[in-house]
């Protein structure tokens, strides 16, 4: 990549940081941020045919298009186009969703930018950078436990099992969540007796801490 510009999109609803991250990115060597937006949805209206990234730099837990939407939307409409992930949260449930999505890396937010610089060149190059924290938990996954079920059976849940922790992390009743999701009530104990067994909770309240805990819901202040 020395000869070539690496053409960058910068994706994070938090204005200053986005902005600061692309004045660091665009310091480095033969690296060039051409497109800023604040979710999914956004990048996807100033996307250009004519002039696309190669490598695309998502947050996870955005408004109206999060980072595992806008990655698969990446996987399948520009699968030329890497994905790497800057995030605060580095769980195993969010590592396994954005494996499955397609993105290429993981950052964690705090990282130095020497680190970010490396990252960049890795994924460009070789296709992949995982920071040592990351690769170790994505290891760990894919461990055997006991002979029987995998760490990533564990965590690996379906969309439907995402909506409901989601609606369960409201104040929302369960038969409220079944009119939503559109499915009968007992489908929705089905769905939450199925969480505690798979995230080895025991409450609806257990179920929340680790949907906070996770990134799959955040809280607004």
């Amino acid at each position: 990549m020395k000869d070539q510009t690496i053409k960058i999109a910068m994706i994070d609803d938090h204005t200053l940081l986005r902005d600061a991250l692309a004045g660091v990115i665009n310091g480095f060597d033969n690296c060039r941020v051409i497109l800023l937006a604040a979710n999914g949805k956004e990048l996807i209206e100033q996307m250009r045919d004519d002039n696309l990234p190669g490598l695309a730099i998502l947050d996870l837990n955005m408004p109206e298009m999060d980072g595992y939407e806008t990655a698969k939307y990446l996987r399948v409409n520009y699968p030329e186009i890497y994905v790497l992930v800057l995030t605060m949260y580095d769980s195993e449930i969010s590592l396994l969703r954005m494996v499955q999505a397609g993105a290429r890396g993981f950052l964690k937010k705090d990282i130095h930018p020497g680190e970010l610089k490396l990252a960049i060149q890795s994924v460009m190059s070789s296709g992949y950078f995982y920071s040592h924290q990351s690769a170790g938990r994505l290891v760990n996954l894919f461990k055997k436990e006991n002979g029987n079920n995998t760490s990533s059976e564990r965590f690996s849940l379906s969309e439907n099992e995402l909506t409901f922790l989601r609606l369960a992390s409201t104040d929302m009743t369960y038969k409220e969540i079944a009119t939503v999701m559109k499915i009968s009530p007992r489908t929705v104990d089905n769905y939450r007796d199925s969480l505690f067994v798979k995230l080895n909770v025991k409450s609806r309240v257990g179920l929340a801490i680790f949907a906070i805990k996770s990134g799959v819901v955040t809280l607004e202040y």
